[in-house]
């Protein structure tokens, strides 16, 4: 990004991972910088692997770009050049057998081979991207991206990273946020970037310009729930009133998300009770528990008696419980209602 801005690029990008949100803004910064100087659309080709020879897109490579200082070229689908490779007999691509090794030496140069050649030594009139949602390690293009220091990696952010990357992107439009505020954002809008970005912006139109982000404004834009019933939920919970909670769920599910967003909204919360109980257990006071649980101080009472009401080792049942909800609601055919159902079942029978 820091080379896109200040038009410093390389005249070879491999743009590898499964974070699209990254890998748009990544290739569309690229995209800018390279098209400055010229007319824009003029000098750009793109191209899907499988979908044109690696002759059309080298070729576009190696074109002298007209009324402007450079071309753009961009192939997305890579890893299909891979599966290819793969399937044919003896002409893998890896460090260790080069295009095929002895047995291949007689062969054409497969996609990716002939894409870790022209990298070697690439047209310095154009920036060619290569878009991939994975490749093989030992790849020879991959190895050659690593060392050439031209491989632009675009993975999913992992849990405990999303609520600093909420806190930045609120900090930039304008909107402070609490750390247990991101805690909740990232719970119920993560882990994908594009989704988490767009509640950030929703968010910030809602509360207003230098306004805080809220428990409240997330209740309102993101989920159609309010904390005060996910507590609701957990309280009947912790009581062992399945009619009760069953009624809580009926109330707050969203058809439209699958459960997904109630589910993270009631993980968030069981979350805050472990920290708590934790905080309990090393001798802080109740009030201190609460800080450092992100627990609001007047549900303290009422989270530290729902957690006196529950048996010795029940939470950690409970967090295994929701984890095993998050995998069949993505996974499974069953409703997701009914999924839902079952674990409050048997979260209540524990």
């Amino acid at each position: 990004m820091k080379e896109a801005t200040t038009g410093a690029l390389r005249p070879v990008y491999l743009v590898m991972g499964e974070e699209r949100w990254l890998v748009d803004r990544v290739v569309s910064a690229i995209r800018e910088a390279a098209s400055k100087g010229g007319v824009a659309g003029f000098n750009e080709d793109k191209f899907t692997a499988g979908d044109a020879p690696i002759e059309s897109v080298l070729g576009a490579a190696r074109m002298l770009p007209m009324m402007g200082p450079r071309r753009f070229v961009m192939v997305r689908g890579v890893e299909r050049w891979e599966k290819k490779d793969d399937g044919d007999d003896g002409e893998g691509d890896d460090e260790r057998g080069g295009a095929g090794g002895k047995r291949g030496a007689s062969k054409q140069l497969s996609p990716l081979d002939a894409l870790a050649e022209y990298a070697k030594a690439p047209s310095p009139s154009a920036v060619l991207v290569l878009v991939a949602a994975k490749l093989h390690g030992q790849r020879r293009l991959v190895t050659s991206a690593k060392k050439g220091d031209f491989l632009v990696a675009c993975e999913p952010l992992n849990r405990r990273a999303l609520p600093g990357f909420i806190t930045s992107m609120a900090r930039d439009k304008g909107n402070p946020i609490s750390s247990d505020v991101a805690d909740q954002l990232a719970e119920l809008a993560g882990p994908e970037l594009g989704y988490v970005v767009d509640a950030i912006e929703r968010l910030s139109l809602y509360v207003g310009p230098k306004q805080p982000i809220t428990e409240d404004a997330i209740a309102q834009v993101v989920i159609r729930v309010r904390q005060s019933t996910v507590w609701e939920l957990i309280d009947a919970l912790g009581r062992r009133r399945l009619d009760r909670a069953l009624a809580a769920l009926a109330d707050a599910y969203d058809p439209r998300d699958g459960g997904l967003r109630l589910l993270g909204a009631v993980s968030w919360s069981v979350r805050q009770m472990v920290k708590f109980e934790s905080a309990l257990a090393t001798g802080a006071s109740q009030a201190e528990a609460a800080q450092r649980a992100g627990v609001a101080p007047f549900k303290a009472n009422d989270v530290a008696q729902s957690i006196r009401q529950l048996p010795k080792g029940a939470l950690a049942g409970w967090m295994r419980m929701l984890a095993e909800t998050d995998l069949a609601l993505k996974s499974s055919r069953r409703p997701a209602q009914a999924v839902l159902e079952t674990m409050l079942i048997e979260m209540c029978s524990r």
